[in-house]
């Protein structure tokens, strides 16, 4: 029988701030500019829920060499001024959180630079505040556990006692080797599909998050 739920992990980008369609959007423009054109339904398959050292690794693996020191200057501020005019919370989890009761933390693969900065500006910081995880942590990025286990042991929870709410198949992935049940978001850019398993109930709308907690 399933442990009772004791911990909420969420995902960042895509979860909380509805920044992978903006961010998807630059990708595009950087990846044609470094010599590897893809599209952003390509994009999203390869690259969403992953880290930005794990993009740069695979683009140097594309082209056969290294990039450049400092290659990301020229293009941070591309996706700075997106997000600084676009970026808002998901659609509907700022009523989910006020209805979730259980402890809750972030575990992402983003910076916490970029966690920090983005859930300040979208309102969401103080509510995550002290419970923020990134995957400069750990060794390995999703689709590996370790995130999610960092983030159970520093909260101090069993992880078979949480639940992971993701919307990349990465995060999924990551959830399933981590021995956590998930709920898997497909109201952004990842297909339903792409996130059905073992372990996962996928929904679109965020209004249902305390909902499904609930019956996990």
């Amino acid at each position: 029988m399933d442990k009772p739920i004791e911990l909420v992990i969420f995902d960042c980008d895509g979860v909380l701030i509805d920044s992978e369609r903006l961010a998807v959007r630059v990708d595009v423009v950087v990846l044609e500019a470094l010599g590897w054109p893809m599209t952003e339904t390509e994009v999203v398959e390869r690259f969403v829920g992953r880290s930005t050292a794990d993009f740069a690794a695979d683009i140097e693996a594309h082209l056969g060499r290294p990039l450049p020191e400092g290659w990301q200057d020229e293009y941070r501020p591309l996706y700075e001024a997106v997000f600084r005019d676009e970026l808002a919370p998901v659609d509907g989890i700022e009523d989910a959180l006020d209805r979730i009761t259980l402890p809750w933390c972030v575990a992402s693969s983003s910076t916490h630079h970029h966690l920090r900065t983005n859930l300040g500006q979208t309102g969401l910081l103080e509510r995550f505040d002290g419970t923020i995880f990134s995957a400069s942590e750990v060794t390995h990025g999703k689709p590996a556990p370790d995130l999610f286990l960092h983030a159970a042991t520093r909260m101090g929870t069993d992880p078979a006692a949480c639940i992971v709410v993701e919307d990349s198949r990465h995060g999924i992935a990551a959830a399933r080797a981590a021995g956590m049940r998930s709920l898997g978001y497909s109201g952004g850019l990842t297909p339903a599909a792409w996130l059905e398993g073992p372990g996962t109930t996928v929904f679109d709308d965020m209004r249902d998050l305390p909902r499904l907690i609930a019956e996990a």
